[in-house]
């Protein structure tokens, strides 16, 4: 029902971590989710590999710029959210991609060379309302962040975004072990152990904010179907 990509042509800039901690937030929340893994590192396939559990999630691989919008359109017949984790790079893959989405995050960390990475993502949402003669909803989101202490770059990376009246999210993904914690175990939040990973209780509760405003910034459309998020 509602198709997330998530686009920066910068490599490391947080999409892959995004995209699985709201896709496994929302899927314990028993919304049915799916995620297009198109990163050529494919990091969400390895994380399903790595599961000893039933996966929450359906995780989709092997796709490439000619069966990008078949996959998507499949899933989303399917699923109440489908995610794409796009590659870092500007390309035809990305461009279908970014054509059949309800929304474009843009993940970008606090720093000068992701802010201006991130400002050639939107260039490219730009181009493609362009093409389709369409808006496209998109929205920028902080990634690794500290939760208690604004950086210098971060408060300047917020003023130029509302300077440039471009959607910033309110929530950010924090930087949490336990977000990495997820890759390495190839588990959700809820199954990691206190015992062996910190701060599990405040990457939750960062997790469970973002993923509520995410429901936010789609409604209307999804809302009937993320009462229990």
């Amino acid at each position: 029902m509602a198709v997330i990509a998530l686009a920066n042509p910068k490599g490391g800039a947080g999409k892959s971590t995004t995209a699985l901690v709201l896709a496994t937030t929302l899927a314990a929340q028993e919304a049915s989710v799916a995620v297009i893994d198109s990163d050529p590192n494919r990091p969400i396939m390895k994380w399903s590999a790595r599961r000893s559990a039933h996966s929450p999630i359906e995780v989709i691989g092997d796709v490439g710029e000619t069966s990008i919008i078949k996959a998507i359109e499949r899933s989303s017949t399917l699923r109440q959210f489908v995610f794409v984790d796009l590659e870092g790079t500007a390309s035809k893959l990305v461009s279908r991609a970014i054509s059949r989405a309800d929304l474009v995050l843009v993940p970008i960390q606090p720093s000068p060379l992701d802010s201006e990475e991130g400002g050639r993502a939107l260039a490219l949402i730009a181009e493609e309302e362009e093409v389709l003669k369409r808006h496209i909803q998109c929205a920028v989101v902080l990634t690794r962040t500290n939760p208690v202490i604004k950086t210098r770059h971060e408060r300047a990376i917020i003023s130029g975004l509302e300077r440039a009246g471009l959607h910033l999210l309110q929530n950010q993904l924090h930087h949490r072990q336990a977000y990495q914690a997820m890759f390495l175990h190839g588990s959700t939040l809820d199954e990691l152990r206190a015992s062996e990973v910190n701060g599990i209780a405040e990457a939750q509760k960062n997790a469970m904010s973002l993923a509520r405003e995410l429901v936010e910034v789609l409604a209307p459309e999804p809302a009937n179907v993320l009462e229990c998020v």
